[in-house]
């Protein structure tokens, strides 16, 4: 196929509308409940009061706010793309924001301070400072009528994936318009997608995430869990750990891709059984923390029999990979910590492991080997 005929292939499997809508509208939609903007996405999205008061700022100043984009559901619901803080803000500010469900058993009084949004002093507005959308109860701080009708009637432009478009685009656009934005990390945009596509794939990575077993064994510093990698090891032992061997041997690429991709397709066509997922992740965690516990993978000196540093990508495909493929019939738990040990001196890690070598590189060795120092016999 041609560049042309693959660019008119795929412009016909993309539909798209636009126009401008007034923030009263954006308002009506989300009271009648007529547009999805994913409250469960709050814990990757994330705004700072600061950045909430500006963004207020620049409507009341008459700045022009960049297009939300959202997707047209089956049933009519848009569901928003882009553009989530911008409607959060919006809808907290003017105290309408329902929380995740996460949030639904906070007491009425923390309702109604998080309804009472107040914003900070900001560069052209100081004295936005301390105001509220509407507050009864304090009418000297909050913002007049013609200042709520004049946010009320500032449009932000909407740009429309019709649902016509190919069920896949929707995803495609998230991640492009959100990778390397506001969402810092690619597993924070696949956690995204995973919550639009199949809530209960990724309820069952949270809770895997969340063993304790697991976090021993990881022991990751608090920068990797804000940017969710404990996550992507979580991803990266589902779709990697019971993997047939010619596709390892096919990996190549960009593995953040195949991450992606094998984990889109794989909440899209419901192809997963958790009871096996989750038998072979607790096996593995489990053995592991009670042999190794924070010492499962991190480098091992054999001059003085000590494991040191930090925690080991290259170490964790080899081992819990390892295991996990095996976790029917696994090695004695007494074996478990020497064979661990050789690894660090095996000829294939070794040259598979080192600075340089990408994982697309050396995931076709060091799965195997895991597979093999790890098998019964």
């Amino acid at each position: 196929m041609s560049l042309q005929e693959e660019i008119d292939k795929t412009r016909q499997e993309i539909r798209t509308d636009g126009y401008s809508m007034s923030i009263g509208e954006w308002i009506s939609l989300y009271e009648n409940n007529e547009i999805d903007i994913h409250p469960d996405f709050q814990r990757f999205f994330r705004w700072s009061d600061h950045q909430k008061s500006t963004f207020i700022e620049s409507i009341l100043l008459g700045i022009p706010i960049p297009p939300i984009f959202v997707s047209q559901r089956d049933d009519g619901i848009w569901d928003v793309i882009d553009g989530l803080q911008r409607l959060s803000t919006i809808y907290e500010f003017v105290g309408i924001f329902k929380p995740d469900i996460q949030e639904q058993d906070i007491s009425s009084a923390q309702k109604r301070n998080k309804l009472l949004f107040a914003l900070q002093k900001t560069t052209y507005l100081p004295s936005l400072a301390g105001k509220k959308w509407d507050d009864p109860d304090d009418k000297e701080n909050s913002l007049t009528q013609a200042q709520r009708l004049l946010i009320k009637r500032a449009k932000i432009a909407v740009n429309i994936v019709e649902k016509e478009s190919d069920p896949m685009i929707k995803y495609e656009l998230f991640q492009r318009l959100n990778t390397g934005g506001s969402i810092a990390t690619p597993q924070e945009v696949r956690n995204c997608i995973l919550l639009m596509l199949d809530k209960d794939l990724y309820k069952l990575m949270r809770s895997l995430a969340d063993r304790e077993a697991f976090k021993s064994c990881i022991a990751l510093s608090d920068r990797l869990y804000e940017e969710q990698y404990d996550m992507e090891l979580v991803l990266r032992f589902i779709l990697l750990f019971d993997k047939d061997d010619n596709s390892i041997q096919t990996l190549g690429g960009d593995v953040s891709v195949f991450l992606t991709d094998r984990m889109r397709d794989m909440a899209f066509e419901k192809d997963w059984d958790g009871s096996h997922i989750e038998r072979a992740f607790d096996v593995t965690f489990n053995i592991l923390n009670e042999v190794m516990g924070d010492n499962s993978f991190k480098r091992y000196k054999s001059e003085n029999d000590r494991f040191l540093g930090g925690f080991l990508l290259s170490a964790y495909e080899v081992i819990a990979l390892g295991i996990g493929y095996n976790y029917q019939n696994v090695p004695p738990t007494d074996q478990i910590s020497e064979r661990i040990k050789n690894i660090w001196s095996n000829p294939t890690y070794q040259k598979w492991s080192g600075a340089g070598v990408n994982a697309a590189r050396r995931l076709p060795y060091l799965i195997p080997l895991g597979r093999k120092v790890f098998s019964p016999l």
